[in-house]
């Protein structure tokens, strides 16, 4: 199962290359798959933290998600590029990446690097690497969002 919990880490670790990212994944769109695959390609095994429903709400609006988080976990375990999907409540990333501790954490090229420090000096107290990539221009959920409220108004 693709889908785990916290208890499932240290399996899963085994003396293998454990690289991470995090976010909502609401409307799952090209662009959060090709920064996926450039985050699987950093590593041996890619776990994909995802923003439950209520931290989604608090991060985005209380119009959103969009997409259950089940569903979205669902979609997610089923990209050939991610091997594990794990749920988190907390607004920011924080907690699970300090319970995880993998040897890379990577973000979309979308964060305000102010925003994120706290992550990056987190990931690399344990000699982890913290890496942005580049944005993939044209994707956003919110872009969707908005097209389709144009279109369907």
């Amino acid at each position: 199962m693709k889908i785990i919990t916290y208890e499932d880490i240290e399996h899963i670790r085994m003396n293998k290359k454990l690289v991470t990212t995090n976010g909502s994944f609401d409307i799952l769109h090209v662009g959060h798959l090709r920064i996926l695959q450039q985050a699987k390609a950093l590593g041996d095994v890619l776990l994909v933290l995802v923003n439950s429903d209520s931290s989604v709400k608090e991060n985005k609006s209380d119009k959103r998600p969009i997409i259950s988080e089940k569903e979205r976990m669902e979609m997610l375990a089923g990209l050939a590029c991610v091997d594990y999907v794990l749920i988190f409540d907390e607004k920011k990333a924080l907690d699970p990446l300090r319970k995880i501790k993998p040897d890379v954490h990577v973000k979309g090229g979308t964060y305000i690097p102010e925003r994120i420090q706290e992550e990056k000096d987190l990931v690399e107290s344990w000699g982890g690497k913290h890496i942005c990539l580049g944005e993939i221009a044209g994707y956003s959920t919110t872009n969707i969002i908005e097209k389709i409220r144009e279109v369907y108004k």
